[in-house]
């Protein structure tokens, strides 16, 4: 038997989560559930989540990552084997473009000239390497900080 999951009021996942609203589940588990997006990029686009309410990936607890992207890795598998895909892209947002505040990753199938490109936004390239340079200490400087 699950145990009812940590919730937030008025959250969409975690209404599916409970089993207020319906969902294609193709994954369950203690932590974790997965079911088709109702608005998919492709059929079989599924969105992976934890039971528990958690809004991006910096709230969920240490224990539950490894767990979690266990679950992500085995969906990704399914969904190209299910869907006969050449392949996936596993995304998901954090906070900006997030639209339910409820960590979750988006696994797609994808095939071989699928007219999607790469990222969905443009690409662009760093001023200079002294600029790359810049920018990859500021982040060594955060992750040394968190260290702490």
């Amino acid at each position: 038997m699950l145990q009812p999951a940590l919730r937030e009021p008025g959250c969409l996942f975690c209404d599916i989560v409970a089993g207020e609203r319906p969902a294609h589940v193709v994954l369950e588990n203690p932590h974790a559930l997965g079911f088709l997006d109702a608005r998919p990029v492709f059929p079989g686009h599924s969105l992976l989540l934890p039971r528990n309410h958690h809004v991006a990936i910096g709230d969920l607890p240490g224990p539950l990552i490894g767990k979690l992207f266990g679950d992500a890795q085995r969906l990704a598998r399914a969904v190209e084997q299910g869907m006969q895909a050449d392949g996936t892209f596993v995304a998901m947002n954090n906070v900006v473009s997030q639209s339910v505040p409820h960590f979750h990753v988006h696994v797609v199938p994808r095939r071989k000239k699928d007219g999607l490109r790469g990222f969905f936004w443009p690409r662009q390239k760093y001023e200079s390497d002294d600029a790359m340079a810049d920018v990859a200490a500021r982040i060594r400087a955060a992750l040394a900080a968190q260290s702490r």
